[in-house]
C-alpha cells in the first residue's frame, strides 16, 4: 500500500496558495516575468501552478542532469538551456524538489548570466535536511521533516510514475516493483 504524502486536493491547494504569492510578489514588475520550469520533474507542478497566477507571465524550460539512473553524480550538466530573453525580468525557477542545493545553486548561477532583474526559487518540496549548499527558497509547497524517497506528480523512479496525480513515499517493495517493470521493458527492447 502506498503511503500518500500529498493527494490531488492538497496539491491543488498548494498551487493556489503559491500562485497567489507569486502574483502578489511580482504584480508591480515593469516587465513581464518568466517562469522557468526545470525539466522533467517540475512539469506537472508548473502546469497546475500557472492556472493560479493572476498576472501575465512568460514560460520557458531548462533541463539539467545530476543523476545517472538513481545515483546522484558529483557534477551538474546543462542538457537544455532557456530560449527566452530574461534580461531585466523577474525569473521564477519552478522545481519539483530541492534537496542538497547543488542543482539549484547551479541553476541560479547559470540563469544569472542572462542578467535578470531578480531570480526567485519556487519548489513543491523543500528537503531542507539534505541541504549541503544553501540556496534561497522563495515559494515553497511543503518542507519535509525527514528524508523521504518521493514518487509521483513529476517525481520519478527511473523515469516511471511521473504521471501520477499524487505523491507517495516509496518503500523497498515499491522500488522492487518498479525495478522489475523497468527490467521487463528493457528485455523486450533487446
Amino acid at each position: 500500500m502506498q503511503n500518500i504524502v500529498l493527494n490531488e486536493k492538497q496539491i491543488q491547494a498548494i498551487c493556489k496558495r503559491i500562485g497567489k504569492e507569486i502574483s502578489d510578489k511580482l504584480a508591480g514588475d515593469e516587465r513581464i516575468p518568466v517562469l522557468v520550469g526545470v525539466l522533467k520533474g517540475s512539469l506537472n507542478f508548473m502546469l497546475d501552478l500557472m492556472k493560479y497566477i493572476s498576472i501575465p507571465f512568460y514560460t520557458d524550460y531548462i533541463q539539467i542532469s545530476s543523476y545517472k539512473k538513481t545515483e546522484r553524480q558529483d557534477t551538474v550538466r546543462l542538457v537544455k538551456d532557456i530560449s527566452f530573453d530574461c534580461y531585466d525580468r523577474s525569473v521564477v525557477i519552478v522545481e519539483d524538489i530541492v534537496d542538497t542545493g547543488y542543482s539549484m545553486d547551479y541553476l541560479i548561477r547559470h540563469l544569472a548570466i542572462h542578467h535578470p532583474k531578480c531570480i526567485y526559487v519556487c519548489t513543491l518540496f523543500d528537503k531542507k535536511l539534505a541541504r549541503i549548499k544553501e540556496v534561497p527558497i522563495d515559494f515553497c509547497g511543503v518542507t519535509l521533516d525527514r528524508n523521504r524517497f518521493l514518487i509521483g506528480y513529476g517525481l520519478d523512479y527511473n523515469e516511471l510514475e511521473r504521471n501520477l496525480p499524487y505523491v507517495y513515499e516509496a518503500d523497498e517493495e515499491e522500488v522492487a516493483r518498479l525495478d522489475k517493470l523497468s527490467e521487463e521493458d528493457y528485455e523486450l527492447s533487446e
